[in-house]
């Protein structure tokens, strides 16, 4: 069958000690687990030692995970087994290491799909590796802080009345996503700090790519504006978004968590929770920015446009 690897890596300040203490309790993975936080009403169960646990879900669909080997405060080996969509059994282990006051945490797993799924194997696993990134960005923050900045409200299907926009086109790599973003916001801010009578409501930023085995983001950040200018500095094209309904999630939190919110909408499309429309791409509007909150209280709602 064909076969994928994925290892994904963060550093996190605490001690491997403590590290391996929360990751080999599950008790504690229902609070930073990437995949629960797209399905609050998931059943998840735990056993009493913490060293087992198991789900089922709509989304998320169904399965079990097993500790079986720990070498504290180094390595921990597990297995996980899918049980829906499709069955499946995959070895999934942690290594810590320590590095001063820091510890290097490595979240890696090799699986398989049916053979008549070869072509999905490079997809697969760079999904899963977007998972584990999500999944340890919000450890690292669980670990350090007691709590993970990062909650998905779902508003559902309502209408969205269209907007006409100043922004910049940009395309990039997802690891330079955002200081690309961060610079465009930049020029963006400062011309519509000389046009605040023509803004008309927050700004936003819609992704036409992503392409997530080659890793390319093709996105416009842009304003509002209540008529098109007649002059715009260069490199900064206008569009509009028409009028449509649209399936939304609000996401409250720090800007490295969006990704929560993105995948609960891609994982809600697979589902056919709704049905996706076609022609206009997915966008999100800065309801808040940073310097006007504290990073933790960011309010960001992210559109699907429905059909």
């Amino acid at each position: 069958m064909p076969s994928f690897h994925v290892t994904r890596s963060i550093l996190i300040e605490a001690s491997p000690e403590k590290i391996f203490s929360i990751l080999s309790d599950y008790h504690h993975w229902p609070a930073w687990s990437p995949w629960l936080i797209a399905e609050p009403g998931v059943k998840v169960t735990v056993k009493t030692d913490g060293k087992e646990y198991s789900w089922e879900g709509k989304r998320t669909g169904s399965g079990e995970m097993k500790i079986r080997k720990e070498s504290s405060p180094t390595r921990m080996d597990m297995v996980v087994t899918f049980l829906k969509p499709w069955k499946s059994s995959s070895p999934v282990w942690f290594e810590l290491k320590s590095l001063g006051k820091s510890t290097e945490v490595t979240w890696s797993m090799t699986s398989s799909l049916p053979f008549f799924m070869f072509w999905m194997t490079k997809m697969m696993a760079a999904y899963i590796g977007m998972d584990y990134h999500r999944g340890l960005m919000m450890l690292k923050d669980y670990v350090e802080t007691g709590a993970v900045p990062s909650r998905l409200d779902f508003k559902g299907i309502q209408p969205f009345a269209g907007s006409m926009y100043v922004g910049i086109k940009t395309t990039c790599t997802m690891d330079t996503l955002n200081s690309k973003m961060a610079d465009d916001f930049g020029k963006l801010s400062a011309w519509a700090k000389q046009q605040a009578n023509q803004i008309a409501a927050p700004p936003f930023s819609i992704y036409h790519t992503w392409d997530v085995v080659k890793g390319k983001v093709v996105y416009t950040s842009a304003y509002p504006v209540k008529a098109i200018p007649a002059q715009l500095p260069e490199g900064f094209i206008t569009g509009s978004i028409p009028a449509c309904n649209v399936n939304t999630i609000t996401h409250t939190g720090m800007y490295k968590h969006l990704g929560n919110a993105w995948t609960t909408q891609y994982m809600m499309q697979r589902n056919k929770e709704y049905k996706y429309r076609k022609g206009i791409d997915p966008f999100e509007v800065y309801v808040s920015m940073p310097g006007q909150v504290p990073e933790e209280q960011l309010i960001t709602e992210i559109h699907f446009p429905v059909a």
